[in-house]
C-alpha cells in the first residue's frame, strides 16, 4: 500500500483502469470484476469523463456495494478533440460537475487535468482547482501528461499565493520506450527519461503510471522478433506507441529473465515498474484474476539494480 498527499485513506500500489470493457460499456459482467478487483486489495479505481459509461457503471457499482468509504477514486477532466486540447475553468467546472454526477458522490479524492492545454495560464488551473477543493468538490489534484517543468511552474505560483499546487501526476512510464504520441493532444512518456525520473524520486511527487505494459507489448502474446505476431496482437494505438526495434530488444530480456525467474513476461514488466526511487502507482486494466494477483505481486517484488541495468541496456 502507498500513501497518497493529504488523504485519510491508503491507496493500493495498483489502480484498476476503467478505461475498457465490461466498466466502461456498462455490461452486466462489469459488477463481478469489480467486486473481484476490490477483493484484491484494490482499492483504487482510475477514470475519466472520456471513458464511455465508466464513470456512471463505477458510481453505481460503489452505491450497489455502499463501499464509498473502502474505495478511492480518480477522475480527469479535458479531452482531446480533432488533435487539440482545450482545458480552462470553464471545461475543469462542467466536466467535475458531470463527474460527481455520474460517480454519485459529493466528492473526487484524486482529480487529474487529463492534458495539459499551454493556452490556459497554470494561474488559471491553480485558482479553478484550488477552488473547487475548497467547496469539498475534489480532495487531491494533479495533472496526467504534464512535463514535470510545466508542474514545477505550476507549483511555484501555488507556493506564491499561499495555495495548494499539483500534487500527483500520471505520465507513461515503464519498461517500453513509447516512441510516439498514442492518441494525439500531447502524451507525456517519462520512460527512459532519467531527468525526469529523477525530479520525480527527489520530489517523491507521486506518479500514477498508465499503460505500464505498453498496452499489451510484455503480455507475452508474441515473441520478441516476431514482428507479424504484435501486428495480430497490438491494437493501432499500441503499436504506433511502442512498436520499435528498442522494445523488441527490451522484450527479449524481459523473456531470458522471466524464464531465469519462473515467472511471466508481464510480471517482469511489472516488476521493472517498481524498481526504481519514484513514489509509484500503476493503472492496470484486466479481466483475468490471475493477473491482478501477478500485478499486486510484482509491486511488492521489485527487481534487482542489476536486473534492471540489464533491461534497460
Amino acid at each position: 500500500m502507498g500513501n497518497l498527499p493529504s488523504m485519510i485513506k491508503t491507496a493500493s500500489r495498483i489502480f484498476f483502469g476503467t478505461a475498457n470493457p465490461p466498466v466502461s460499456t456498462d455490461e452486466k459482467t462489469a459488477y463481478d470484476l469489480l467486486d473481484s478487483v476490490l477483493d484484491s486489495g484494490i482499492n483504487a479505481f482510475d477514470c475519466a469523463r472520456s471513458y464511455g459509461k465508466a464513470e456512471e457503471v463505477l458510481g453505481k457499482w460503489i452505491e450497489s456495494r455502499k463501499c464509498r468509504e473502502k474505495v478511492i477514486i480518480l477522475s480527469k477532466c479535458g479531452d482531446v478533440k480533432e488533435g487539440r486540447v482545450s482545458v480552462n475553468r470553464n471545461v475543469i467546472m462542467e466536466q467535475l460537475n458531470q463527474s460527481l454526477e455520474a460517480l454519485r458522490t459529493a466528492s473526487i479524492d484524486i482529480y487529474l487535468l487529463h492534458r495539459d492545454d499551454p493556452n490556459t495560464p497554470v494561474e488559471e488551473f491553480i485558482d479553478t482547482l484550488n477552488e473547487a477543493k475548497e467547496e469539498g468538490k475534489i480532495k487531491v489534484f494533479g495533472v496526467s501528461n504534464w512535463t514535470h517543468h510545466r508542474i514545477e511552474t505550476a507549483n511555484r505560483y501555488a507556493k506564491s499565493k499561499g495555495m495548494t499546487g499539483f500534487q500527483v501526476s500520471s505520465p507513461n512510464y515503464g519498461l517500453a520506450l513509447q516512441v510516439q504520441d498514442l492518441w494525439g493532444g500531447g502524451c507525456v512518456s517519462i520512460s527512459g527519461d532519467k531527468v525526469a525520473c529523477s525530479w520525480y524520486a527527489e520530489n517523491q511527487m507521486p506518479v500514477i503510471a498508465y499503460s505500464s505494459l505498453g498496452r499489451g507489448f510484455f503480455s507475452g502474446k508474441f515473441k520478441a522478433g516476431d514482428y507479424e505476431g504484435a501486428h495480430r496482437y497490438l491494437d493501432a494505438f499500441a503499436q504506433k506507441g511502442y512498436l520499435c526495434e528498442e522494445n523488441m530488444l527490451r522484450l527479449q530480456r524481459a523473456e531470458e529473465l522471466a524464464e531465469k525467474y519462473g515467472v511471466s513476461v508481464s510480471e517482469i514488466a511489472m516488476r521493472y515498474v517498481f524498481s526504481n526511487e519514484m513514489n509509484i502507482f500503476a493503472v492496470v486494466s484486466t479481466t483475468s484474476s490471475e493477473r491482478l494477483r501477478m500485478n499486486i505481486n510484482a509491486a511488492n517484488n521489485p527487481l534487482s539494480a542489476e536486473d534492471v541495468s540489464y533491461l534497460e541496456a
